[in-house]
This record gives C-alpha cells, structure tokens and sequence, in this order.
C-alpha cells in the first residue's frame, strides 16, 4: 500500500495515488478508497450513501502511518454512523423493500416466467418475482426503475405544465451523489430509488427537477418555487435527509 509514495522524487509531477482496501470497522468490512489530492490540505473521510462504501482524501504524500492512525482514531464514528445501516440485504425471497413508502414482502413464485407486480395476498402488500432466484435483484430493480417513470413522468408533466417550461427527456438512473439533475437543455433524471419512498417525497423530487427549468440555481428564488409547486417541500426533504440514505443501502445487484 502506497508504494509509490515511497518511490524516489522525480522531475515534474508524478501522477496521483489511488489505492483501494477493506476495512474493518466493528464486524464488518467496508469498502475504503484513498485519493491522493493536490489541493487536500487535510485528510477528508466520507461516507458513500448508504454506507456501502468510505473515500478518504488526502494531501499529497501523507505517509501510510498517518493514514492509518487517521482511521484508528475515527473508529468510534463510523461505528456509530454506520450502525443505522443494516448488513441484512433485503432483497430475498420473505425479505421485503418498500414501494410508495409502504413494506412489501418479497415472493418468489418459482416460476420462470411471469412478470414482477405488486399485489395483495390477504390484506398485506407483496411484490411476486418470477425467475431465477439469483435474478430477484436484478427483476426488482428493473420493476422500481418502470414505476418511477411512471410517476415521475406524470409528475413532471404537471409541474413543468404549472411554470410553462419544454421538458426534453426523463432519465432514471441509479445515482448515488444526487436523487436528481436537470441540464441547461431541459434533461431532466432520477434515481429510480425515489419510488421507493412516499408519494410525498417523490412529488418534491419532481417539483425540485422542473423548478430547475427556470432557476439553474439554489438561490432564494428557486426555492419559492419549489414551494409553490410542491406545498410541503419542507416535510419531503426532512424525510429525505432521514431515509434516503437507507434506500441506497438496499443492495439489488
């Protein structure tokens, strides 16, 4: 490890460190990527939504010592942080992930063929997933990914219809940075995950996306938009900040 911080100098810059490990915190092994940067002027530790992963950012020639003291002495915050992330993937037969906010149990029919729906067995909501076992992640992904269109597609319509703006495309993709994006030429995208929680938040994604067609920005005046277009702004982002990262925990691959 690092390696190549221990090389001699050489003329003109060398080409920046990326080295990629498992760490151990408590009794699971996370993911941790290191980056060399050349404007770091201290170590950076953050935590990848969902927990699934950690990058640490460092100045230029740190030695290895110092990056693992760094960590040692960061052990009882990311045990605390991390604790709110279940290592349980729930995404197996009697396992259950949400849709529209509400618990649906997952089982699978055995069948080989059929499609992935969301119905009601007794009173309970419950998602049946055809095909291999093995495929129950990847069928339940594509099932959330066509959902959200569907919502998002009405969604967006309303709201871009309520401000008068050309929406050019809707995108679902499953981004891990940002739940949304819109482009200067009206291409809007959303992470499918959005379907995954209440009718509320996915409506503020929405309003939030369209608002950008007429403020490229974050300013005051965005926001009195986003407000207007979706009245209970300020409810949906709370639940966001508080649950959001546990929908990208769920594992599906």
């Amino acid at each position: 490890m690092f390696a190549l911080l221990k090389k001699p100098i050489r003329s003109g810059p060398r080409p920046l460190e990326t080295v990629k490990r498992v760490l151990a915190v408590g009794k699971r092994s996370v993911p941790l990527t290191v980056k060399e940067n050349r404007r770091a002027t201290r170590i950076t530790l953050r935590i990848e939504p969902g927990g699934r992963a950690l990058n640490l950012t460092i100045p230029v020639g740190l030695r290895e010592n110092e990056v693992d003291d760094f960590l040692e002495r960061h052990q009882s915050w990311l045990l605390t942080k991390l604790a709110k992330f279940s290592t349980d993937n729930p995404v197996r037969p009697e396992g259950s992930i949400p849709v529209r906010g509400v618990l649906h149990r997952i089982e699978h029919t055995g069948s080989l063929r059929g499609i992935t729906e969301a119905v009601d067995v007794d009173g309970q909501p419950v998602l049946k997933v055809s095909g291999l076992e093995d495929h129950i992640g990847r069928r339940l992904s594509a099932f959330l990914k066509k959902e959200a269109r569907k919502d998002l597609e009405v969604l967006v319509a309303r709201h871009a219809a309520a401000i008068r703006k050309p929406v050019a495309s809707i995108t679902m993709k499953d981004t891990r940075s940002r739940w949304g994006s819109c482009s200067w030429d009206g291409n809007l995208s959303f992470s499918w995950r959005i379907v995954m929680a209440p009718p509320l938040v996915i409506d503020y994604l929405a309003a939030h996306e369209v608002a950008h067609l007429q403020e490229m920005n974050h300013g005051p005046k965005f926001w009195a938009l986003c407000k207007q277009l979706c009245p209970r702004m300020e409810e949906a982002r709370k639940w966001l900040k508080q649950h959001g990262s546990q929908l990208h925990a769920i594992d599906f691959d």
